[in-house]
């Protein structure tokens, strides 16, 4: 019997309603396993463990996902699998930063959640999480893991979490993957997608980096755009990575002054990174002369990285390397597990 380790951190997937507020309130474990009787029926053995308290996935952080690094990292031996409880509006960031912490990984770590509570008739929670614990469970006929990477199941599709972002408030299928085909489709049977599928070396041990450097920010382009709001953000003190959003293909508009700005930024030390503001689509940095002052001020490319992904390996990558910002900017440049497509 396969075993998989649950682990809830919170989310509307957890939640009941109460029955004297009719609010929607975290569910203790003995109350959420009640309304689960499945995961205890089937062929996978579960054991859970559980965030105490519960969050609300928009009071996740850095610290957050080291505990669940953590945790997964002191049970890898002991488990075939791995399940995430996470609520639906970060989870793009979570997985993504699990992703990229969890080197060397070979065994499956799926994030799930659902859109209406466990409690809920009408809930998609059951589905998801039976799903994703079969996912996790999954072994191929020499008894390899199927999709040994960090994942994300939602309504009837498993992607690579470094890959997705939430789409959608209030339907089912509330993630896409806009530039990397889904890994497998759940219906009467889940069909894989090996060829799809980012494999580390099986004799690697696992490696678990935990050191974030949360001294980025996310600048968003946008017509009219002033100079006071962009000095604003690259003389942040302290910062030492920005996203930067741009129109299109990686463009930006062509005011000297936007390119001093970004120009005096690097040549501070801060790392700027451009990632387009479409789904779908890459960065082609000198495909459009409006792009030609963010490659002179030495902006480099995000090709077509997520903003969440993109955020969380900055993040990580300026931890672990303090004291290198050539690494940072090498890394940035290098698909590490499958968070980016270039051309070669």
């Amino acid at each position: 019997m396969s075993k998989v380790l649950l682990i809830s951190t919170g989310g509307t997937i957890t939640m009941v309603r109460d029955k004297a507020s009719e609010a929607l309130i975290p569910a203790d474990m003995e109350t959420f396993k009640a309304y689960m009787p499945e995961l205890f029926a089937g062929d996978v053995h579960v054991d859970i463990q559980a965030f105490s308290p519960l969050l609300d996935s928009s009071n996740v952080t850095p610290e957050c996902w080291v505990k669940m690094g953590q945790m997964i990292y002191d049970h890898y031996d002991a488990y075939d699998g791995f399940v995430v409880l996470h609520g639906t509006d970060t989870m793009s960031y979570s997985a993504s930063a699990l992703s990229f912490m969890l080197e060397n990984l070979s065994k499956p770590v799926v994030f799930t959640g659902s859109q209406l509570p466990v409690g809920v008739l009408r809930s998609d929670a059951k589905e998801n999480l039976l799903t994703a614990i079969e996912i996790a469970a999954a072994k191929d006929e020499d008894g390899n893991a199927i999709v040994p990477e960090v994942t994300i199941y939602f309504e009837d599709r498993l992607f690579r979490a470094n890959r997705t972002t939430k789409r959608n408030a209030e339907h089912f299928s509330a993630f896409n993957s806009y530039n990397y085909p889904a890994l497998a489709k759940a219906g009467v049977h889940i069909t894989y997608q090996p060829h799809l599928v980012h494999y580390s070396d099986p004799q690697a041990p696992l490696r678990l980096h935990t050191q974030f450097d949360q001294n980025v920010a996310i600048l968003k382009l946008f017509p009219g755009i002033q100079r006071s709001v962009v000095r604003a953000v690259l003389r942040t003190r302290g910062l030492k990575g920005v996203v930067l959003e741009t129109f299109g293909a990686g463009n930006a508009p062509s005011d000297k002054w936007l390119y001093r700005e970004l120009k005096a930024a690097v040549e501070k030390g801060i790392i700027i990174v451009n990632k387009t503001q479409c789904n779908t689509g890459s960065v082609e940095m000198g495909l459009y002369a409006v792009s030609l002052n963010l490659m002179k001020a030495g902006v480099l490319s995000g090709y077509d990285i997520t903003t969440e992904a993109l955020l969380t390996k900055m993040m990580l990558l300026l931890g672990e390397n303090p004291d290198d910002a050539d690494i940072v900017r090498r890394l940035l440049g290098e698909d590490l597990c499958g968070e980016i497509t270039i051309d070669k």
